[in-house]
Formats: structure tokens, sequence, C-alpha cells
């Protein structure tokens, strides 16, 4: 029971602080509204009253003024007034007796008076007449427990308006947040189901272009990539047990001959130096796939100059060379490179690209590697593997050439699959189908490109292109 309640809560919360909120704001605004509309009340009620006075007085001062020979009638019923003569008689008298003592005083004065009359308090107006040159003084008065009445009733109505007012904001901002809360709640229930079963759907997007539909977008998105990237690691983990079973199988083969007793020396050594090979082998493949691995989950935050990199594409080019000079298959093979870097202008190798130096030189070994290993399996002459690196400022494009008789038409399609070989190269147990991956993957992850230019029978052509990092900056994609 208190677990559903925990969770009604949790459901529920949004909601409620948002009703809540806007209840408290109302009721802060509502406060505020109310006590600057009092004061205006207030002020209205007394210029009301003001008036009245005015009003009760007015039939005095026309008769002083109009007809001042003539003896002044006695108020009609309920009328407070005093009529004070120029030598201080009074003709006229209907306020409270408490009062007679004060009126000189408070005719004095001449404006709205608020004075203690026993168990009332009355509000006083006193208006000056002049009739031939003396001055009399009309003085009308109110108790104040009318103005007050009036005043709690306009307070109580307006208690009344703004607790309502209070209340449906409160209740506009509980049905508003529901309603908007409602796609968010979909969201949650089709996340909940996508977590707990197998499928390629996605989250439903709103036909609203609105922060929730473009949330879900966003999420759909990310879902995308970590399915891709799933895929990705149950693919890499099913390529790589697949090509680790065969070297493994023959590698335990191998130990068990050099095991056995009726072998000779020379079997034994062959057997070793097989299971050497073997070893080298998986050594190699477990390498490029811890390689692979890391260039894939890295983010391009290393920037390197084109200068730093020209330098590591020529030491790649120098291993590649020494590789020729110790491998008498690989004799005759000329290894050039062209730069394009260094100079003056834009491509002067200040531009900076979101790689890593040792990993574009990775690139040039993986290239130059797969040229010389083609050239070994195929032959003939001449035989030329060319590397060019060019930087105008704004891309860097590193090219890897050779004449060693290009790729299978068939196979160029999947050249850049993981654990991809060409019936050739598989036949000949050489390469574990990593190379070209490892390129693709760190031109992909530098915001780069690679394009394979296969001319079948003559050669293969290798183009990588980077963006310069402040692009990347500009435009991600």
């Amino acid at each position: 029971m208190s677990s559903d309640r925990r969770r009604s809560t949790r459901h529920h919360g949004i909601r409620t602080r948002i009703a809540g909120g806007s209840l408290l704001i109302a009721v802060v605004v509502s406060l505020f509204a109310g006590l600057a509309i009092n004061a205006q009340l207030e002020r209205i009620v007394r210029d009301g009253t003001v008036q009245a006075l005015r009003s009760d007085g007015a039939q005095y001062v026309f008769a002083l003024q109009a007809r001042p020979d003539d003896p002044l009638q006695g108020p009609g019923l309920g009328t407070r007034i005093a009529v004070i003569a120029p030598d201080g008689s009074i003709p006229v008298f209907s306020l409270p007796t408490t009062l007679a003592a004060q009126l000189p005083a408070l005719a004095a004065t001449r404006e709205v008076t608020t004075v203690d009359a026993g168990p009332a308090t009355y509000i006083l107006l006193s208006q000056p007449v002049t009739v031939g040159g003396d001055t009399w003084y009309v003085i009308a008065g109110r108790d104040e427990a009318e103005e007050t009445t009036v005043l709690v009733q306009m307070r109580l109505l307006l208690v009344g308006s703004f607790a309502l007012l209070v209340l449906g904001v409160a209740a506009g901002g509980w049905i508003l947040t529901t309603v908007s809360l409602r796609p968010v709640t979909r969201l949650r229930v089709s996340a909940q189901s996508l977590s707990e079963r197998s499928t390629d759907e996605v989250l439903p997007v709103g036909r609203a272009d609105d922060e929730i539909a473009q949330l879900a977008i966003t999420l759909n998105d990310l879902i995308e990539r970590l399915r891709a990237s799933a895929d990705r690691e149950r693919q890499l983990v099913s390529d790589a047990s697949h090509e680790l079973r065969t070297p493994l199988a023959i590698l335990r083969t191998q130990l068990e001959l050099a095991r056995l007793e009726d072998s000779s020396r020379e079997q034994l050594l062959a057997d070793i130096e097989g299971a050497e090979r073997s070893a080298t082998r998986l050594s190699a493949l477990v390498t490029s796939l811890l390689e692979l691995s890391r260039i894939e989950a890295a983010t391009p935050e290393e920037r390197t100059t084109a200068a730093t990199l020209d330098a590591d594409v020529l030491e790649a080019v120098e291993r590649a060379r020494f590789r020729v000079a110790s491998d008498d298959a690989l004799a005759g093979i000329e290894v050039e490179y062209v730069s394009a870097v260094a100079g003056s202008g834009p491509g002067d190798g200040a531009a900076v690209y979101a790689v890593r130096a040792d990993d574009v030189g990775r690139v040039v070994d993986n290239l130059t590697g797969n040229a010389l290993q083609a050239f070994a399996d195929r032959g003939g002459a001449p035989r030329r593997v060319s590397v060019m690196l060019d930087d105008d400022g704004g891309q860097l494009t590193l090219r890897v050439s050779d004449n060693a008789g290009g790729l299978d038409p068939d196979f160029e399609p999947r050249a850049l699959e993981r654990f991809s070989r060409s019936d050739k190269t598989r036949s000949s147990g050489h390469g574990s189908g990593l190379g070209l991956a490892i390129v693709a993957a760190i031109a992909r992850n530098a915001g780069g490109a690679i394009v394979l230019h296969n001319r079948p029978g003559h050669g293969l052509e290798v183009v990588v292109t980077l963006p310069a990092a402040s692009a990347l900056s500009v435009d991600p994609a």
C-alpha cells in the first residue's frame, strides 16, 4: 500500500508542484492586488462620502447666498447639519450634542474631519459661505459606520472574487499540467515497453511541434545510436569469435602434435614455429580489435596540427620502406611520399584537425601494408606505392595508391566492413580483415570520410579526407 502511495506521489509530483506554485503565485499576486484595490476602494468611498456631505449642505449654502434675509429651515430626517452665523450663534443644529462645543474649531478647519461623538464617530465637512462681507459656516456630518458598512461589503466581494480567482488558477494549473504531461506519460510508458522487450520501435512523436515532440525526436536519435552501437558490439563479438576460433584451434592442434613423444626434433621445431605464427596472428588480431574498439568509442577531443600529422605520415612511410628493404618478397617496390603541407598560404601546416597523430600514422600503416601484401601475393613490375598528403587549411587529404591490381569487384562493396577479406587473402592466411575498417573508423571519428577508387587489374587508390577542427565546431554534422 505504501509503495503504491509513493508511486502515486511521484507520478503526481510535477502536477502538484506546478499547481501548488500557481496557487502560491496567485495568492501573492492577489494579496498585493487586494491591498492596492482596497486603498482605491477606501479613496472612492471617502470621495463618495465627501460628495454626499457637500450635497447635504448644498441647500443651506444656496439659501444663504440666494436669500440671506430669509430664516433657515431645519434639515430633513437623518440629515446632520450645523450652521454657524458670523456672530457665533447656531440657527440650525442637528449634529450630536457632544459636538456643539467643538463647532467653532471644526468650522475653522475647512476640510474633512473625523471626530468622536460619544459612541459613534462622525465625518464632518465645513463649507464657508460669505454673505454681505460676513462669513457663515455650513458643517455637514455623517456617521462613519455608513462608510464602514459599504467598505465591508465591497471588501467581502473583493475577497470572494480573489478567492475564486486563486482557486481557478490552481485548478487551471492542475488541468493544464495534466494535459501537458499526457505526452510525457505516453513517452514514459513507451520507453518502459521498449526497455522490457527487444523491438525496432521508437518513442511516439506528437503531431504538435513543441518541446515534448523535440524531446521525443532527440530520444529517438539516442535510441537509434544506442541500438546501432549495440548491434556493432554484437557483430564485433560474433565476428571476433568466428575469427578467433580457427587460429585457436590450429594453435591447439599444433601444441598437441608437439607434445607427442614420437615426434622428431625437426617436426617438433616445425610445430613450435607454426604455433608461434598462430600466436602472432592471434596477438595481431586482438591488438587490432582493441584498437578498433578504442577508436569507435573515442570522441574527437585531441587536436593536432597539419605539420605534426605530416611528420607522423612520413614516419609511417619510412616504416613501409624499412619493411620493403627487410623482406625479399617485397624487393623492388618503391614507396614514395609527396607532401603539400609545408609552405606559405592556407596550407602552411598550422591548421588543426580533430585526430591523433598516431591514428593518422596507423591509417598509413594499414593502407601501405595492404598495398605491400597485394604486391607480395601478385608480383609483377614495376611496383610502386604512392602516399600524398595535402592541406588547404580547411581540409586534410591523404591519398595512398598502388598498381597492385586493385580489389576484386565482388569484394569492393564489403571492403570497409570488419573481418572482411577477399577470397585470395583469406586463402593465403594473411590479414585479419580489420585494416580498412580501422581506417574508416578513424576517418569517421574525426568527422571525415574514406573513398575507394578501385581499378581492377591495375591498382587501388584510397582517399581519406578530414575537415579542420574549426569546421567541426561550426557544423558538428
